[in-house]
């Protein structure tokens, strides 16, 4: 179709659905979304889906000049340090526009008690300080470095099942968003006395940090890394925004 533009849509995250969603239909644009393969039964997509990475900087930078891309939209998740810089390497050496879609972090509220740690090794001995029972919501494979050994009995919340948990961790299958009062049930009946998680920002896991504050609990939160360098866009609307001046500049 005349004047349609490639845009490479790197998702994983709500925020690359709700704008894989909202592109869907357009005749101005050929939308690919790439997935990284982490789950093994994504969110089903519009448009064109490829599953897996590109294998680094140098072979993504191949990809955007052999399909003619013209808009690169990074939305991975936040704490995807790795594909963040590619993504910004590759752009930047195939002379492609690119945007990293970086939600705000998570905010403390008055009644919160937030403790801030650098990793997850110091943040599992950080929880250990607070509690015997945390509810650890890392990611199936975001658990590297964390030690069980101190706890009574941990419940790790994964959308998939870790490669492998000791024998006093539990594996327990959730996919967000979370409601309030289902968060709130979950750490009463477990009796959860310490909630471990990244900041992750967004609206779909902040249910916990409510609950945590409803019940009293302290919240161990991993401090995300700092954004790349170049554009960011905090909202879906203003990754909207951002393409549409991009593509718009081509017809210029």
């Amino acid at each position: 179709m005349a004047g349609e533009a490639r845009v490479l849509l790197l998702g994983g995250t709500a925020e690359a659905a709700e704008l894989a969603e909202r592109l869907a239909g357009r005749d101005d644009l050929r939308l690919t979304t790439t997935l990284a393969g982490v789950t093994t039964a994504p969110r089903r997509l519009p448009g064109e889906v490829v599953v897996g990475g590109f294998g680094g900087a140098a072979r993504l930078k191949r990809h955007l000049v052999a399909e003619g891309v013209a808009a690169l939209v990074d939305a991975t998740h936040p704490f995807a340090v790795r594909m963040a810089r590619n993504a910004d390497r590759a752009a930047l050496a195939a002379g492609v526009p690119r945007l990293k879609l970086w939600r705000p972090a998570w905010e403390p509220a008055p009644g919160d008690r937030w403790l801030e740690a650098a990793d997850v090794a110091a943040a599992s001995r950080l929880a250990a300080e607070h509690g015997r029972r945390p509810l650890v919501s890392l990611g199936g494979r975001g658990l590297g470095g964390f030690d069980f050994a101190p706890f009574a009995r941990a419940l790790v919340r994964a959308i998939e099942a870790p490669p492998e948990l000791p024998a006093n961790a539990e594996w327990v299958e959730a996919r967000g968003p979370f409601a309030v009062a289902d968060e709130r049930r979950l750490l009463t009946e477990r009796g959860i006395d310490v909630v471990v998680t990244k900041n992750a920002g967004g609206e779909g896991a902040r249910a916990k940090l409510t609950a945590a504050r409803d019940l009293g609990l302290p919240v161990v939160l991993i401090r995300r890394p700092p954004p790349p360098a170049g554009p960011l866009a905090a909202s879906v609307d203003a990754a909207l925004g951002w393409l549409d001046q991009v593509l718009a500049s081509r017809q210029t």
